[in-house]
């Protein structure tokens, strides 16, 4: 990922906006429902505000017969494991190809202070297996990593050159299409994403208090976690609010503001970023691939 700390894409990022989400609140579901055109704008530009990843780079995709383009010589996947991290997880603590979670917590949990680069290293790989497997890729489970990530934290330096903003949006489409289902009962995906980009376009929906700005966007919201109390009301709350929306409670263009540009770095800005935000193509990631679509939701916004 490089030494640079002015460096903008950085997965770490990530890790000061996850908190725990609570599925019923802010009526995700139901918004996941609405019409394509409450979402489906500037989708990638959101992204990158949101959580400050990059929508440029290399896709992500590959499997696990392949690991051996990846590193010289070819290792089979759980020696490369073991190669990789020092380590290598009990049987009881593994699902085929995945890792329970609480097996990485607690062997990882803390860097020893007298740890050498090596150690480091170890660790960071870790570290970014775990936020990838449960904030910005988690599936319903929500507590397995997969080994999917070690071609990637195989190389460190190298992670910065992945479009990690697009392979997670084209992952969080995927949730919100399954989702669609009434048979469907939990929303997987990175949820910090949706939770944040409804509270930034929905003032109604916002938690009180929380008005301090900081990069990424999404950071706005750390360590806001609703009581899991009153279920049934609190859903039909939000249910009959969601029914209620008028187009002037929906903000369209939340970045706008110069409270707002005083906190996004500047490399977000230039030109080339707003024709990539632009740009009709696909996100891939692994063996899903959805449309960037922008030009099915422009004509709706300008009539043309």
């Amino acid at each position: 990922m490089g030494d640079d700390p002015a460096r903008l894409y950085r997965l770490d990022g990530v890790a000061h906006i996850a908190e725990v989400i609570n599925e019923e609140v802010a009526g995700l579901y139901h918004l996941a429902r609405l019409n394509d055109r409450w979402f489906r704008l500037d989708e990638a530009l959101d992204v990158a505000y949101q959580l400050g990843l990059p929508m440029d780079g290399r896709y992500m995709s590959g499997c696990l017969s392949e690991f051996h383009i990846y590193i010289e010589g070819g290792r089979p996947a759980w020696v490369w494991f073991q190669e990789l991290l020092g380590v290598i997880p009990p049987p009881s603590q593994v699902q085929k190809y995945a890792v329970n979670c609480s097996w990485f917590q607690e062997t990882f949990g803390e860097c020893p202070e007298d740890a050498d680069d090596d150690t480091v290293r170890r660790y960071a790989r870790a570290y970014i297996m775990i936020l990838l497997g449960t904030q910005l890729f988690a599936d319903k489970s929500g507590n397995r990593i997969h080994i999917r990530w070690l071609p990637y934290v195989a190389r460190l330096e190298e992670l910065g050159t992945y479009s990690w903003g697009s392979a997670a949006l084209a992952w969080l489409y995927r949730c919100m299409c399954r989702v669609a289902n009434r048979h469907v009962v939990k929303l997987a995906g990175p949820l910090q994403l949706l939770q944040s980009w409804i509270f930034w376009r929905f003032p109604r929906f916002r938690p009180a208090g929380y008005e301090e700005l900081s990069w990424p966007l999404a950071s706005r919201w750390s360590g806001y976690n609703p009581s899991g109390s009153e279920k049934g009301p609190r859903v039909q709350m939000w249910r009959l609010r969601i029914d209620r929306l008028q187009d002037r409670e929906f903000i369209w263009m939340p970045y706008s503001s110069p409270d707002v540009l005083q906190v996004v770095h500047p490399e977000v800005l230039e030109p080339r970023h707003m024709a990539l935000w632009r740009s009709v193509t696909a996100l891939i990631y692994f063996a899903v691939i959805e449309w960037h679509q922008i030009d099915r939701v422009l004509p709706q916004l300008t009539r043309e």
